[in-house]
């Protein structure tokens, strides 16, 4: 497999950063973030896997040795309490908003950066082929436009064995690629269909940051060490390009809510921030109203209900 090309934090410039995303599909970024405040994110995810049973007792969370028996992925039961958890921490939200990411992803997509409100945390156990993540493009999860763009961001060392991301180099090129669904919770694009040029990989460690286009073809690289790999993905776009509601709220029938995750939240800035921005939404307001009364079934009527309460 062909290295990743890679950038250092202060060589960075808007013509740089354009013509690797732009000819490539990503770009990698060295030491981006400090590494203090990635630990001490680290360390509150890790004591939350501690007391889930998801560690091995008797050594350091922060050291991340997984429980082999806890192994579990989303949509697993067990998995969706802890990952809520995770989910809750006001400093796992902060993460994208930091300063640094934030100024190089002006640079990318202008200085009118929306960061999606909904950063994703991956928590895999090592030696778990069925909750690998397979080779897929984030626009179809996102839909909206798709110059937008995902940042993934580990939380530790992330040497090979571990399981890095992958990048399939130039694939954005090649438009939207069709994915299977049926029988997987993740669609996937099938083995051998991927378009694109060459997969690239290599170690990503904390600190730095792999950025890619919407349309880029990643994949999760299988995690064969004995720890957990902890990392976070966050979504950035010019906000005044179109947005998919769905990304702002939580459209599903878990229950969650904006409310219950902020209310122990301190900072008031990072609260409903994306709500003083003119966004563009599509479908609009008045469209989602409209589908809330006349969508095909209860359970689409409901749907767009919960998403037209929560950007209201």
């Amino acid at each position: 497999m062909k290295p990743f090309s890679e950038l250092q934090a202060q060589h960075l410039t808007a013509d740089v950063l354009h013509h690797e995303i732009g000819s490539r599909g990503y770009v990698l970024i060295r030491n981006l973030l400090p590494r203090t405040e990635l630990n001490k994110l680290l360390g509150e995810v890790s004591q939350i896997l501690s007391r889930s049973g998801w560690l091995t007792s008797g050594r350091d969370p922060i050291e991340r040795i997984a429980n082999a028996k806890a192994a579990c992925g989303d949509p697993d039961p067990a998995f969706k309490s802890t990952y809520r958890e995770v989910f809750n921490l006001e400093s796992f939200h902060a993460l994208p908003h930091h300063p640094q990411l934030k100024a190089v992803m002006k640079l990318i997509v202008g200085d009118r950066v929306l960061v999606h409100p909904k950063p994703i945390g991956r928590l895999i156990f090592p030696n778990s082929e069925r909750l690998r993540v397979h080779a897929h493009q984030d626009y179809r999860f996102m839909n909206g436009d798709p110059e937008c763009f995902t940042v993934w961001i580990p939380l530790h060392d992330c040497p090979g064995e571990m399981g890095p991301l992958q990048i399939l180099e130039g694939s954005h090129h090649f438009g939207f690629q069709a994915h299977i669904d049926e029988n997987l919770h993740v669609p996937e694009i099938p083995a051998g269909a991927e378009m694109g040029d060459e997969w690239v990989g290599g170690d990503i460690n904390a600190g730095d940051v792999l950025i890619f286009h919407s349309l880029t073809v990643h994949a999760a690289a299988p995690n064969f060490s004995d720890r957990m790999r902890i990392s976070l993905d966050c979504r950035f776009q010019d906000c005044a390009r179109v947005v998919n509601p769905a990304n702002l709220a939580f459209a599903g029938e878990s229950g969650k809510s904006w409310e219950e995750i902020y209310k122990t939240w301190t900072s008031p800035n990072l609260k409903y921030y994306w709500k003083s921005l003119p966004l563009n939404f599509q479908p609009s307001r008045a469209e989602i109203e409209t589908l809330s009364h006349t969508a095909a079934s209860p359970s689409m009527r409901s749907r767009y209900s919960r998403i037209l309460a929560q950007i209201a």
